[in-house]
């Protein structure tokens, strides 16, 4: 039993190591770095932001017009994930009014589903902006 216990010694010392580490605290993301500790900014952002749109495929045109067809379609899920891509098109674009209007067509078609960005849009597009000029240089 002697060698068998050397094993569970090991495993209790990595079991107290994780849990110092989660006492500890994990080190902030880059977004949350970027938000400077402003929390309703970050929660903002969060879930709406893309980090690279130069990598999407898509226009926010097309976004919307498939968006469009979904919602006529009643394939709420689908019109919902498309809206949410117009909405971070338009959060790329510093377009504040379509940030609001995808968003709330968002909330509109799934209503237990919150987006803090419409809360104060015009704070986190212009921090979002600010994000992409600094990371986002060509």
């Amino acid at each position: 039993m002697g060698f068998l216990d050397r094993f569970k010694k090991k495993e209790s010392e990595k079991e107290a190591k994780s849990l110092e580490s989660v006492k500890l605290g994990k080190s902030p993301t880059a977004l949350e770095q970027f938000a400077g500790g402003d929390k309703e900014v970050y929660e903002a952002l969060m879930n709406s932001m893309f980090l690279d749109p130069t990598r999407i495929d898509v226009s926010m045109k097309d976004a919307v017009k498939n968006a469009k067809k979904f919602e006529k379609a009643k394939d709420y899920v689908r019109a919902k994930a498309w809206y949410e891509v117009a909405g971070g098109l338009a959060i790329y674009e510093g377009d504040t009014e379509k940030v609001k209007e995808f968003f709330g067509k968002c909330e509109k078609i799934s209503p237990e589903a919150k987006y803090s960005i419409l809360k104060n849009p015009e704070k986190a597009v212009a921090k979002a902006q600010e994000y992409y000029k600094e990371h986002l240089k060509a």
